[in-house]
């Protein structure tokens, strides 16, 4: 088994077990960067988020991670 092939198994190990942590830095993130930026470039934000959540889920292979 090579190196990337660990480091996959590892991650998706990691998203699967922390998923919704994940999500929720994400979400916090974005709010942050909200902030910072005054709305300014809220939907580029909501975007990344967005397209962020949606890899999330891609590395497990399950749609059990981001919470509505």
């Amino acid at each position: 088994m090579g190196f990337f092939s660990k480091a996959k198994d590892k991650l998706t190990k990691a998203v699967d077990d922390h998923g919704d942590k994940i999500s929720d830095g994400i979400d916090k993130g974005a709010a942050k960067l909200s902030e910072k930026t005054g709305g300014k470039y809220d939907d580029k934000i909501q975007q990344g988020t967005d397209k962020a959540k949606d890899a999330l889920d891609k590395l497990d292979g399950k749609d059990d991670d981001i919470q509505n």
